[in-house]
């Protein structure tokens, strides 16, 4: 980021409109910083109306709200945000001790840049790095999943996963990674090495717990997704769309939530387009499907002082992300579940092994019919 100076006090006045409110483009507000259309008929309002205000809803709440959800975070305890359906106890719920939430998207995309910024804005580091990030001239690359607890708390009730970037170029290995990681469960200091890689010594050390996926989170580029739009090359919005709809990350959340960052790096005019279009092109709300995250703390700036309402964007996509995780548990299984499962599986094995026999003996009659002529 540029170092600004200023000559009066009024100039350092304009700083946080415009870092702040970037939205309040003189096209939407007038001088005042008010809508110049009426958004209080939400039937006609456009999707660009609607992102600038849910825009306006962060920033009016950010600055007192961010303090009661931190709050929320720091005393919440895995399963607090689950709801009774059906009849079922709590106590009968398939609850893990701590909730996982797993950030994927594709190279460069800021995934460690958005592990940094939680552990400033949720665990008040200031600007300690935690996760090393491939921003700058930097070639750096997450060679190992690392499990982050942002809250730097022993009682955190949440874990936050940073894996490797996938290639746009090559998705099928990486998606299969991810597929494994879905099933399979992740581990700190998993290796996630692809076809190509040179061996890297670590990464071995079996002694952490595995954990299951709670909750997958799509981190994206708004400035890539913007130059995709722009040139008409959309391999790299193609590759996102592969992505935010596999099958394996669709069980555990019918649609991840999508967090764009690198949005600073653009115009306001070209931040609130592309947003509206990747949305559109993934076929997921443009206000509660989306947050856009910049990121900042990758500039030397203290997020919950010089940007509330990013800071408070980035709290909420956290909170909504484990009430989306708490919703989605299971009942735990007992012993009849697992007779019915043993009993299934047992009943599949013989069927498989009678359409083999029946495959065998389909092609010996065959063979004899051909030999009588």
């Amino acid at each position: 980021m540029r170092n600004l100076s200023f000559s009066d006090e009024d100039n350092q006045s304009e700083l946080p409109k415009t870092a702040i409110w970037w939205w309040r483009t003189p096209q939407d507000f007038d001088e005042n910083g008010h809508l110049k259309v009426d958004i209080s008929d939400l039937s006609n309002l456009t999707p660009r109306l609607k992102v600038l205000r849910e825009m306006e809803r962060l920033a009016l709440i950010s600055t007192e709200g961010i303090e009661d959800l931190r709050h929320k975070l720091i005393t919440y305890r895995s399963g607090d945000f689950w709801l009774p359906v059906g009849g079922i106890k709590k106590e009968d719920m398939d609850i893990p001790a701590v909730i996982t939430l797993l950030l994927v998207g594709l190279s460069a995309s800021g995934k460690s840049s958005l592990v940094n910024y939680m552990y400033s804005v949720l665990g008040r580091s200031g600007l300690i790095p935690f996760a090393q990030t491939s921003s700058g001239n930097s070639h750096y690359t997450t060679m190992f999943l690392e499990e982050h607890n942002v809250l730097r708390s022993m009682r955190s009730g949440f874990c936050v996963y940073d894996s490797r970037g996938l290639d746009s170029n090559d998705m099928i290995e990486g998606l299969e990674e991810v597929s494994t990681w879905m099933t399979r469960g992740v581990r700190h200091n998993q290796p996630c090495f692809r076809h190509g890689d040179k061996h890297i010594n670590g990464g071995s050390n079996t002694r952490y717990a595995t954990r299951k996926v709670d909750c997958v989170v799509v981190v994206a580029d708004l400035s890539e997704i913007n130059k995709a739009f722009n040139s008409g090359d959309l391999k790299p919005v193609e590759a996102l769309k592969i992505l935010f709809n596999n099958r394996c990350i669709r069980k555990s959340n019918e649609n991840p939530l999508l967090i764009l960052t690198h949005g600073d790096t653009i115009s306001a005019e070209e931040r609130i387009t592309s947003r509206l279009k990747i949305c559109e092109y993934l076929g997921i709300p443009e206000t509660t499907g989306a947050y856009d995250i910049a990121c900042l703390t990758e500039q030397g700036i203290l997020p919950e002082e010089s940007d509330p309402v990013t800071a408070f964007a980035l709290t909420e996509a956290v909170y909504r992300s484990l009430m989306q995780s708490d919703r989605n548990h299971l009942p735990t299984k007992k012993w009849k579940d697992w007779v019915v499962i043993f009993v299934a599986w047992i009943m599949c094995c013989i069927g498989s092994f009678f359409a083999m026999l029946a495959h065998f003996f389909s092609k010996f009659s065959h063979h004899n019919n051909k030999l009588k002529y």
